[in-house]
Order: C-alpha cells, then structure tokens, then sequence
C-alpha cells in the first residue's frame, strides 16, 4: 500500500506470523500490487537482504555506500571459503578438488 502513495522505492518484506499461512498471505499481498506501483520483495523475513539492496540502490549514487559494500561482500567471501577449508580438513572426501 505504501508503494501507491510514494515514489520512493519500496522494498517489501513479507514476514511469517502467528496468524499467517506459512508466510504466503505475506508474499501474495506484496507480489500482487498492480502494474504500475512496483515493489521490489525479497525472501520470507529476510529483513537483513532487504536492507542491502536498499544499500545497493543508494549505491549506484553513493561511492562510499557502494565500497562499503563491496568490503562487506568480500567478508562473506572470505567467510565461506574459510567454512568450506574448514569443512573439507574435519570431513575429507574423494570429490574434494
């Protein structure tokens, strides 16, 4: 509803409740707004990616939001690879590369 009154860009989040279906009431509502009022929706109380992308649009204006978010995703990087290190030394296998 929010996305109809503004011309901001809205970023919906649809959230599982105590009173919801499985969180798809949620998702419907915001996947459902009519052409012309676009809202952009990410994942079932994925809140935290919602701000990243609101993140990444500042960034295509905003050179320190833009490498800070390239720090940031470069910390994810490093963070799984390391799992993975992590994962193949405590469970070797024979399709390790």
């Amino acid at each position: 509803m929010v996305a109809s009154i503004t011309t901001i860009p809205v970023i919906g989040v649809p959230v599982k409740s105590s009173n919801s279906i499985d969180g798809w009431d949620s998702v419907l509502s915001i996947l459902q707004m009519p052409n012309g009022i676009p809202v952009a929706t990410v994942a079932l109380n994925a809140a935290k990616n919602a701000g990243i992308l609101a993140a990444e649009i500042i960034g295509t204006f905003d050179e320190n939001v833009s490498l800070a978010l390239e720090k940031y995703k470069q910390t994810m990087q490093e963070e799984v690879l390391h799992k993975v290190k992590k994962l193949k030394a405590e469970w070797p296998n024979d399709f390790d590369l």
